[in-house]
């Protein structure tokens, strides 16, 4: 049975995404592991820009399947109109029927592929569409894939034509089912005298905005016929001496027949080796380890390369993987980087802007880190799905530590921990850990965010996925993200190396009264590294704030408020930092979309900036606070009424 003779039935677009699930008619596709990179042996060609675009708001959500709109132009089934690549479709329009569509949205493109490419290998790659893809070439099945947020790709030889034109299509489906991640449902209005016949809402389980789309590039790219499919490097360093290990993979295996010539090379072209083994340790003297940029000021974040050339005997293959050398470990008490104790001064971020929702967007990009640097930030969390690689890429260079996050944000109900989400949870884990395993600021695995992690199936549930993590990766550090309560019920925490909590004392519990923080926070956070005897971090804290709304004596909603909330909780951390509190994350770094409600005002507003990435109130007093942690100062000063202003 092949996935379009499912489309037969008459299914909604819940059931239809569960049936693709249930029965596995994904098409296999090759496991993303090498970001693309041009080399001696590798070309690539851009495929962004715009793209014809088109919703199927037939009320079954399944004409366009039924219809075969990939069999041609999508210009040829009805009217289309131009949607950019990368972005999120939601925000692009004027039209509130595709910015809150559910359901199929279908995109296509011509492009042409060159004679000169007909001797290689040519892969077609999405580096991330929201949430279920089925991509066809020229109407034949290419690939689909379960997942926002980290890449697919497929071989695209025996279906495309050299030197003419060619067309590839892509269906999106952002239903959220209860084993998706994140979870979520579809809910039927059946009463036909208050709703129209097939009416449905989708209910959301997260806190933000369902943005869907082709929100990262798109492209192909070639390699040889035998090609380097995967490279795992892991570090050590003995005194001023670095340990690289690394393993490789030509065409999934480690192929025996192959020659290797593999030499690590510093800033300044100087190269270490080689080594000639598909395994093996390379030496580096006067090794520079890569450190947060607010440890080693004179020598952060210092990037090496692993050069590899594969020779066989249908060619060579020539591919460069950027990494640093660095260690992380954990305490009962501290976290340590390259045997140092780290405290994290930082922020939860979204990928989330104007216009373009989730998509890339390159300025977007250096105006972040360029505000995390001001701000004196240096860590945040991929809340609540991995970031693009674009974005790590920055992290690695700049010296910001990354605690790299799953989809599972939502995970309230026993229907999210059954057999098939904790398989596609593991699956995710899997793709994550493929994808970003050589990145020096990746320090730390969080596998969810606020799961009702004290119901009896949260013990297996998070045993699984965090014992899968665990065994691809035993270098890193696994968490997940408590939403606060429960330190006596909770059921997973005893399985991670790090407690990450969030909470709102004086928010979304007694609202307005500050007074009560220090207290409640206190005897929280001590009961649970009691229990647990683990390093703890505040991964979340905050109060929504409308920018230029003021008030003395401080009122939620108020500037004054984000600022005298902030001032309690950082009483509180820097009484614990002494025991056994590692860090702070304010939530957010900026305000960012939800979905519309009567509790946000067009979004969450608990940002230091807002959503143009221009400071508040509290991002100067943050900024005063993190840049005093960071020269070695006493941050007390900004617990004061007032706070000093920093250059």
């Amino acid at each position: 049975i092949s996935a379009m003779e499912v489309t037969a039935g008459k299914f909604g677009p819940e059931k239809l995404l569960i049936i693709f699930l249930y029965a596995g008619l994904l098409l296999p596709g090759v496991q993303c592991l090498l970001y693309p990179r041009e080399s001696e042996s590798r070309e690539m060609k851009d495929l962004n820009g715009m793209w014809d675009f088109r919703i199927d708001s037939s009320a079954s959500r399944r004409e366009g399947l039924d219809r075969k709109w990939f069999s041609s132009k999508l210009s040829h089934t009805g009217p289309v109109m131009s949607m950019p690549v990368p972005s999120s479709y939601n925000d692009i329009t004027v039209d509130k029927s595709i910015r809150d569509f559910v359901g199929w949205a279908w995109y296509d493109r011509e492009f042409f592929v060159s004679a000169d490419w007909q001797n290689k290998r040519i892969m077609m790659r999405f580096d991330s569409a929201h949430y279920f893809s089925m991509v066809w070439i020229n109407g034949q099945e290419l690939v689909s894939h379960n997942g926002g947020h980290l890449p697919f790709e497929a071989e695209v030889n025996k279906l495309v034509n050299f030197n003419e034109v060619n067309y590839v299509t892509i269906a999106i489906n952002n239903t959220l089912t209860p084993t998706t991640l994140p979870p979520g449902t579809i809910q039927y209005k059946t009463d036909t005298k208050r709703y129209p016949p097939g009416y449905f809402v989708q209910n959301l389980q997260m806190d933000f905005f369902n943005y869907a789309g082709i929100h990262r590039s798109v492209r192909l790219y070639t390699t040889p016929k035998s090609y380097l499919s995967d490279v795992t490097i892991t570090t050590n360093f003995s005194g001023t001496e670095g340990l690289v290990n690394y393993a490789l993979k030509v065409n999934g295996t480690q192929s025996p027949s192959a020659t290797y010539r593999v030499v690590v090379i510093d800033k300044a072209g100087k190269e270490y080796g080689p080594a000639v083994k598909p395994s093996d340790i390379i030496h580096i003297q006067n090794v520079h380890l890569w450190w947060p940029y607010t440890m080693n000021s004179e020598d952060p974040a210092y990037m090496y390369t692993l050069k590899i050339t594969v020779t066989t005997a249908d060619g060579t293959d020539v591919y460069r993987q950027p990494f640093g050398v660095r260690t992380v470990k954990t305490t009962n008490s501290t976290f340590l980087i390259n045997n140092k104790a780290f405290y994290c001064h930082g922020a939860a971020k979204h990928e989330d802007s104007d216009i373009r929702g989730k998509g890339l967007d390159f300025p977007l990009i250096a105006r972040d880190f360029v505000m995390m640097k001001w701000l004196g930030i240096n860590c945040f969390r991929t809340s609540h799905y991995p970031y693009a690689e674009e974005i790590l890429d920055q992290a690695d260079q700049q010296g910001i530590v990354v605690i790299d996050e799953s989809p599972g944000v939502g995970i309230k109900f026993p229907d999210n921990m059954g057999n098939i989400s904790v398989a596609h949870h593991m699956e995710v884990m899997g793709e994550m850990y493929a994808r970003d395993k050589n990145r020096p600021a990746v320090v730390m695995w969080s596998v969810a965010n606020e799961p009702a992690s004290s119901l009896p199936e949260a013990d297996h549930y998070f045993k699984s996925v965090i014992g899968h993590i665990r065994q691809l990766d035993p270098t890193r550090p696994v968490t997940f993200v408590s939403g606060g309560g429960g330190w006596n019920t909770d059921r997973a925490a005893q399985y991670v190396d790090v407690l990450c909590i969030n909470h709102y004392y004086g928010w979304y519990s007694d609202t307005g009264v500050t007074g009560v923080i220090q207290r409640q926070l206190t005897e929280d956070l001590t009961n649970w590294n009691k229990r647990f005897n683990k390093p703890v971090i505040i991964t979340e804290y905050g109060a929504d704030t409308i920018a230029g709304l003021h008030r003395v004596p401080s009122f939620i909603f108020t500037e004054e408020y984000q600022v005298d909330f902030m001032r309690e909780y950082h009483a509180v951390f820097d009484k614990l930092r002494t025991q056994f509190f590692v860090g702070e994350m304010v939530w957010n770094f900026a305000d960012f979309m939800t979905i519309e409600q009567i509790t946000r005002v067009v979004g969450n507003k608990k940002g230091l900036l807002n959503r143009q990435r221009e400071p508040k109130m509290a991002a100067h007093f943050i900024r005063d606070r993190y840049l005093s942690l960071a020269n070695g100062l006493d941050p007390a000063s900004c617990n004061k009424n007032g706070w000093k202003w920093l250059p």
